[in-house]
């Protein structure tokens, strides 16, 4: 179950008596939003608005909504990082997760035993670290455990920012990632080339997703290569507050224009099939907002993410695109 920190919402509420407030998360987390939302309007009789939309991290936190509705206070849920806020009247809130991994660690020992792990988490499973490293450690698994870097917490990625892993890549045999979202381990199956399992606590099943991630992968490269062959590109720029790249954006659009292609300007703020179906005469695009868009979803054109436009560009200039992935951050 899901535990949010209302100790320390509440505390925020009392000190700043807002008028009016708005609560947002993860789409999983919802249902758990909600109930807090309901017991702040009860306890304090202001509005208490649920952003619904979806929330996929820091990058997307849905502040326009907030200052739309007049919150005083937004409350983002979830997203635990390496920073009390972001930005003025923003306050991230933890959200944990007190499901038990014991089973399933002690499961996965037969399977990694001998060998050099790096152990890693998501926001909601960070307080099991410690615990779990210690039941691999005592059942003869050498455990390593990365520096947190900018945002990220030690052990902790994000679906586009793996350093605490990658600094391990070239020490370790695998990784475990606690937790039930391959999402978040394909991407550092992706950026370091190594074995990845998931200790899922759910199923109580341990599963490689390396496999999972090489598909991703091909499909990635095949999109490279297929909009190689296009002579016209829409380059987007996210209208979310932590997506907007713009100068990356103007940069792959002067340097496509430099190999002879034609390049129009779109912004968007969900960038979807639907939408990119809308506008006619454009072969190919390249969006600057999140990378997880183009490798995770599905397009009837090529829709290249960051690093993939760099390896783009080589190709364009007869260049090696060597292992683009292979980065510690996909921006």
């Amino acid at each position: 179950m899901i535990i949010i920190d209302e100790e320390r919402i509440f505390k925020e509420i009392t000190e700043k008596n807002p008028a009016s407030v708005s609560l947002n998360g993860p789409d999983g987390i919802l249902p758990q939003v909600q109930e807090t939302a309901m017991k702040i309007t009860k306890e304090f009789d202001i509005p208490a608005y649920v952003l619904a939309d979806t929330t996929w991290g820091t990058c997307d936190l849905n502040t326009t909504g907030a200052k739309i509705l007049g919150s005083e206070i937004q409350f983002n849920i979830g997203h635990t990082i390496n920073t009390e806020s972001l930005e003025e009247n923003l306050v991230l809130i933890d959200a944990f997760d007190d499901v038990e991994f014991d089973s399933v660690a002690k499961k996965c020992t037969e399977l990694l035993k001998g060998k050099t792990i790096s152990l890693v988490t998501d926001s909601q499973h960070l307080h099991q670290m410690d615990k779990v490293e210690k039941i691999l450690t005592e059942r003869g698994i050498d455990v390593r455990i990365g520096k947190g870097k900018g945002q990220l917490n030690d052990g902790q990625v994000f679906g586009c920012e793996f350093y605490p892993a990658s600094e391990l890549k070239k020490e370790v045999d695998a990784y475990v990632f606690l937790g039930q979202s391959n999402f978040h381990a394909a991407g550092i199956a992706l950026s370091t080339s190594l074995p990845t399992y998931v200790l899922d606590p759910y199923f109580n099943e341990v599963r490689e997703v390396t496999e999972f991630a090489l598909q991703l992968k091909k499909k990635a490269t095949l999109a490279i290569y297929k909009a190689a062959d296009a002579k016209s590109f829409g380059v987007i720029v996210g209208l979310k507050e932590g997506q907007l790249s713009k100068i990356f954006g103007l940069k792959i659009k002067k340097e496509l224009e430099k190999e002879g292609k034609e390049v129009q300007l779109f912004a968007l703020t969900d960038i979807t099939n639907d939408r990119l179906r809308n506008l006619k005469g454009i072969d190919a695009f390249i969006q600057v907002a999140c990378p997880r868009i183009s490798t995770d979803n599905q397009f009837d054109k090529p829709v290249l993410s960051t690093p993939q436009a760099n390896a783009l560009l080589k190709i364009l200039r007869k260049e090696d695109i060597g292992e683009y992935l292979e980065k510690q951050h996909w921006l």
